[in-house]
């Protein structure tokens, strides 16, 4: 049980039981170790033991603790970056490569599910990308121009079949993603660790790791209680990293992202608000997500840490803005609510890191984590297993660079958040 109900809220109330799992004591020696226990993590290690690798994998607290079990839990396809704008940031042939690898990564999120028998309220409807005036309008128009011309099955919605699509609101228009769809975040990442039980890897948690040592063929990870020897390492830590690794928590700024959930709305309001249960965002700078989940939930969220001054400020507002959105939706109660952070990097893409000699990493999903890291975690696998090389992965070999300004930015996204939700909707 992950307990804290400001963390992971709904989830941890809807999601089955996290498999049992116990502390690292004494030593122990695999292939591959894989520190992490969120999608990337358990991706990769399910991905190598299915394919005949021995595999550890250590978790600081517990399954899903970072943000794979705190997020909205919309499993969309590509990035934030538009494809056009991906291509002008990545050099040939890694662009186009990651632009086709990450179109499809929620069929991969879905084979997954179906084929290991995974609880997660899956819903297939689609996602629902809402424009705010002219300009959001524009803005997934050329999107949609961008993937329609790579053959993603994608279409923009005017502002009335938009307005049916979601029950409410005055946006101009949508873009719908046929390939995209909702899961519970947290019930799928520990459906994932499951899986990759019964796959054969072995899973500690309450396991942080502390140090590293290369002892020249090889790879000693300790924790407090005990070690795991091995030939790889795959880092899956992403915006929570701590330990020998951490440095990779330089390269971003972290963006908090909270939600709140309502009680079950009435089956006459379930059949008005997000009929089709597609999940929806909109093109605000600071934006808002919301979806049903299975049980008639209505999760609303947006930027900001439901702390000190923040917790008040952001639910006030959420309740503001969902009479504005829903106005049948009358005085509605907020059951939960939770936040987590976004980790972003200076061009809003991935980064893939060789940390040291067969040690990995990719991290930095800027707020795409499900898709990508689920794909990205079958990626490390491959590598690690000889299937692919450095040249055929999705993402050059970058050094990581610690942004400027860090904490400062940081600040002021968190203060930021509060002033726009304390006056939008006053003024």
């Amino acid at each position: 049980m992950l307990r804290d109900v400001k963390s992971h809220g709904l989830w941890e109330l809807t999601a089955q039981a996290a498999p049992n799992t116990s502390q690292l004591v004494g030593p122990t020696i695999t292939d591959v170790v894989v520190i992490g226990g969120g999608y990337t993590g358990l991706s990769s290690a399910l991905h190598l033991a299915e394919a005949g690798a021995r595999v550890v994998l250590l978790e600081a607290r517990e399954i899903g603790f970072g943000g794979s079990g705190r997020n909205v839990g919309l499993v969309n396809a590509g990035m934030w970056v538009m494809p056009d704008t991906l291509m002008d940031t990545l050099s040939p042939p890694f662009g186009e490569r990651l632009i086709e690898l990450l179109g499809r990564g929620p069929q991969k999120v879905f084979e997954l599910i179906e084929k290991n028998g995974i609880e997660c309220e899956l819903e297939r409807a689609g996602t629902l990308h809402c424009a705010i005036g002219r300009r959001g309008l524009r803005e997934i128009e050329t999107r949609a121009e961008q993937w329609q011309k790579r053959g993603a099955p994608v279409v923009v919605l005017n502002a009335e079949e938009t307005r049916r699509k979601i029950g409410g609101g005055d946006y101009t228009g949508a873009l719908l993603d046929k390939r995209a769809g909702t899961i519970q975040p947290l019930a799928y990442v520990r459906g994932l660790s499951r899986a990759a039980l019964a796959a054969g890897v072995t899973i500690f948690t309450q396991t942080e790791v502390i140090n590293a040592q290369n002892t020249g063929s090889r790879w000693r990870i300790g924790s407090e209680h005990g070690s795991v020897d091995a030939e790889w390492v795959i880092v899956a830590t992403d915006a929570y990293a701590t330990g020998p690794w951490s440095q990779i928590r330089q390269q971003q700024i972290h963006l908090p992202y909270f939600n709140f959930a309502t009680r079950p709305l009435s089956d006459h309001l379930r059949k008005v608000i997000l009929p089709e249960r597609q999940g929806a965002w909109d093109t605000r700078q600071v934006l808002s997500s919301f979806r049903f989940d299975r049980s008639g939930r209505l999760v609303f969220g947006s930027v900001g840490a439901l702390k000190g001054f923040g917790a008040s400020v952001h639910r006030a507002w959420a309740l503001r803005s969902l009479g504005r959105l829903f106005p049948e939706l009358g005085d509605v109660e907020l059951e939960t609510g939770w936040f987590g952070v976004i980790g972003m990097t200076a061009t809003n893409l991935p980064h893939f890191h060789k940390l040291d000699r067969n040690v990995i990493s990719f991290s930095g999903y800027n707020g795409r984590g499900i898709a990508p890291g689920t794909v990205f975690g079958s990626v490390l696998a491959s590598y690690v297993l000889g299937q692919i090389t450095e040249c055929d992965m999705p993402l050059p070999v970058v050094q990581i660079a610690e942004q400027p300004f860090r904490a400062a930015r940081e600040a002021f996204y968190k203060i930021g958040s509060q002033l726009v939700h304390l006056t939008e909707g006053w003024f």
